[in-house]
């Protein structure tokens, strides 16, 4: 189990994931406006050689677009409401395993806790490593080692017939919360596939492109139009790459992650 839990820990993010949701954006909308103005380009200079009926292809263009947008923005925000959701079962799984050590004697309830306080102040960094990987590694590494640590100490307790009652609600307890560390690392790396973020950059440049090429008079009115439609579809861009990575940008899971802060609190009391 731990093994799987590090060997997680260090899988590498995809390749968009390392450039940033506002720099992606800003990216698309210049693609989109120089597409544009190469559509018109396009028209302008071979207008006698360029056919008439564009109206069709950029309508199911647009709507093919459109259907992409619906369907990536679906999946990122499934994954960040994925995230949130995992966060807190994580922080509900290790309040649980901190007051159930209370159920051994005074000496062995102060080892538990003295190491749930080191696990907990560890968990909490991992949200703050962010895209780190070096962080990310010594942060897995660390925190299998406390666990680890716990559970040698709970199965040692466990074979002590007078700990039966405290070993059986301190083990599921820990069998919880060691899985869930699996769980929140795979979704870590859960974002929305470059393929399909690909297709996206190259449906708003083809369809800026159709429009340029399909309007017969690219006045200034119609080019200001353009622009509002760039400006538009990389809004939409940029809220869905966002949403996709709430570990860096407007969107985080910072509300969340002081679940795990509150955490700190079950500490005050002796």
């Amino acid at each position: 189990m731990q093994s799987e839990v590090i060997a997680l820990g260090v899988m590498e993010f995809s390749f968009l994931t390392h450039f940033s949701s506002l720099g992606l954006a800003i990216c698309l909308f210049f693609l989109m406006l120089v597409s544009y103005w190469v559509g018109s380009t396009v028209w302008l200079r071979f207008r006698g050689f360029v056919a008439d009926g564009f109206g069709p292809v950029e309508g199911s263009l647009l709507g093919l677009l459109a259907l992409i947008l619906a369907f990536t923005f679906s999946m990122a925000a499934a994954r960040y409401d994925a995230r949130r959701a995992i966060l807190v079962e994580e922080a509900n799984h290790i309040g649980t395993a901190i007051l159930r050590a209370d159920l051994y004697d005074a000496l062995e309830r102060a080892a538990f806790r003295a190491d749930f306080k080191e696990y907990v102040e560890v968990r909490i960094g991992f949200h703050y490593a962010g895209f780190d990987e070096e962080k990310v590694r010594a942060n897995v590494q660390q925190s299998s080692n406390i666990s680890s640590r716990i559970w040698q100490r709970a199965a040692r307790l466990g074979q002590n017939p007078a700990n039966l009652i405290s070993s059986n609600q301190m083990v599921p307890a820990l069998n919880n919360m060691i899985d869930v560390v699996t769980t929140r690392n795979a979704l870590r790396h859960s974002t929305v596939p470059d393929s399909i973020i690909w297709v996206l950059f190259i449906l708003c440049a083809v369809s800026s492109f159709i429009i340029g090429i399909s309007r017969k008079e690219s006045g200034g009115s119609f080019a200001a139009v353009n622009v509002i439609f760039a400006l538009m579809i990389t809004s939409c861009v940029y809220l869905i790459v966002d949403l996709d990575r709430p570990l860096a940008g407007l969107i985080s899971n910072e509300s969340v992650n002081h679940n795990l802060i509150d955490l700190r609190g079950l500490f005050d009391t002796p």
